[in-house]
């Protein structure tokens, strides 16, 4: 209930906690940044790491905030822009497979998302392993009308919705499960095991893949981006897909990295030999 400003306090406060006192996962941070770029020097790195660092709190006192913001503050806090490749996929009647990731506010984009359209929007979620988070997170998630699907019920909603056209959104960069993905691809420097349910779906439905960056434009305030990266997908070889949107990924992690989620163990999976 807290204004913004209170809120911005207390993520100062939160940010000496974490970077200095309880050093929250900073070998994890370190870690990932030296394996994902090597060609930078130390310094370099630990810059990126503690603005990384003094990011990660505002993230998290937005994200409680969620549960209380206002449509006009949510549509005040996101900008978009090139709305139209979203508009002519809905216009001709196509399902739209949105592609995101662990960048900038990703949560506070479900919310923009979700009143941008009247159509349905359905965000593919990785649930949590404590049900009374996931449901309270999911509650939170869905305020302003979007359907929260668990990743192994995407096929089953997406066939629901399949005469309608509709988006439905993957945060693509989470760490798969063996069982869930055998496929490594190059991403950051190192051997990554990548989910290809996105791809999957959008071969399924001959959907357009659709990118959604965001992108912080100062504190509080951001930008979405939407960006076409296929247009039919049917046509398009195995794991193409899959390869675009990653490297997308890659690209915009590299122009801003201190907005990625870099406290997450992301390369835990390794190739089996």
């Amino acid at each position: 209930m807290l204004p913004f400003w209170a809120l911005y306090f207390l993520s100062d406060i939160l940010f000496v906690v974490l970077y200095y006192i309880i050093r929250y996962r900073k070998n994890v941070v370190f870690e990932n940044l030296r394996n994902a770029f090597p060609e930078k020097s130390a310094e370099e790195r630990r810059t990126i790491a503690r603005q990384f660092f003094r990011f990660l709190p505002d993230l998290i006192v937005e994200a409680i905030k969620m549960s209380r913001i206002s449509e006009k503050e949510v549509k005040e806090r996101i900008v978009i822009h090139q709305i139209e490749e979203i508009e002519r996929h809905f216009a001709a009647g196509r399902p739209i497979v949105g592609v995101t990731a662990h960048y900038a506010n990703w949560e506070l984009g479900i919310h923009r998302l979700s009143l941008l359209t009247e159509n349905p929007v359905l965000i593919i979620y990785k649930p949590l392993k404590n049900k009374a988070f996931d449901t309270l997170y999911n509650a939170i998630r869905s305020r302003f009308g979007a359907l929260m699907v668990p990743m192994k019920q995407t096929l089953r909603q997406i066939v629901a919705y399949r005469d309608k056209p509709h988006i439905s959104i993957f945060v693509a960069d989470q760490t798969p499960q063996y069982r869930d993905s055998d496929y490594f691809i190059p991403f950051l420097n190192q051997d990554t095991l990548v989910y290809t349910g996105a791809e999957r779906i959008a071969k399924m439905t001959d959907a357009a893949v659709v990118f959604c960056h965001i992108d912080r434009i100062r504190r509080g305030y951001y930008q979405c981006t939407f960006t076409t990266l296929v247009e039919n997908s049917a046509s398009v070889d195995a794991h193409g897909i899959t390869d675009i949107h990653t490297r997308f990924t890659e690209e915009i992690i590299r122009r801003k990295p201190a907005l990625w989620l870099w406290s997450h163990r992301r390369w835990k999976r390794k190739p089996r030999t």
